[in-house]
């Protein structure tokens, strides 16, 4: 980790939705900073802003107030272009649903990315890296949830983003299936360098994180660094 490096950083950043009494304040003047190479864990119950703040970051969506830098880049003072072209050079996404196209292998599914990307992985590359060199030309009908969900991954980070924003990633699957996944997770930050940041309401998840910020009510309850990194293939959850 490249602990000299701020990848992330935001000022009073603050989320609501519509006007006087009725708004609902989804984040409510964040501080925060994050290293390059950090696994970083978003932990906190449905509705607490983790999720805002994750959109926030990877320019699906805007503050209200406040402010976002992505490394020197203000994100926060982008257009909608500026925006997109910040998305596709620099951001990979994982969510809680695959949205696979079931008539695609797992090898075409990633090369749809890989075609368009300036850099990319080969698809071989990417699915290597989360274990499924045996299962290229399989279609998502022939693959497990957790099989999946880490085609899923290797598309997101075939383009090599800089950061791999996942949310929920483990939230439809069971235990055996999820550590699966979170070794894939775990295995992209490591030898990849990539900064990985994942939502959870899982607290046994944290144990495997770099840094764990605790989110309630819009704001960040606590912040730090977890003294002991656990390995993702010994959670037991």
């Amino acid at each position: 980790m490249d602990e000299g490096r701020v990848i992330y950083r935001t000022a009073g950043l603050t989320k609501s939705y519509g006007e006087g009494p009725a708004a609902v304040h989804a984040l409510r003047g964040v501080d925060l900073t994050v290293h390059a190479g950090e696994l970083l864990v978003l932990l906190g119950p449905s509705g607490s802003g983790k999720s805002t703040l994750l959109n926030i970051l990877g320019g699906l969506d805007r503050a209200t107030s406040g402010q976002a830098w992505f490394e020197d880049l203000e994100l926060t003072a982008l257009d909608e272009d500026g925006l997109t072209e910040y998305r596709r050079r620099s951001i990979g996404f994982v969510f809680q649903f695959y949205n696979l196209i079931a008539s695609l292998t797992a090898r075409e599914n990633v090369q749809l990315i890989t075609d368009i990307a300036e850099d990319p992985m080969t698809p071989e590359e990417a699915l290597a890296l989360v274990g499924l060199e045996d299962r290229l030309d399989h279609f998502p009908a022939q693959l497990s949830g957790g099989e999946q969900q880490r085609v899923a991954i290797a598309r997101a980070i075939a383009k090599r983003p800089q950061v791999l924003l996942c949310d929920e990633p483990t939230g439809a699957l069971d235990s055996k299936t999820g550590i699966r996944v979170l070794t894939a997770l775990e295995t992209i930050n490591r030898e990849v360098g990539t900064t990985v940041f994942i939502i959870t309401h899982n607290a046994v998840i944290a144990e495997m994180a770099d840094e764990v910020v605790r989110f309630a009510d819009g704001a960040i309850a606590s912040h730090g660094r977890n003294p002991v990194r656990r390995s993702a293939t010994g959670l037991e959850w």
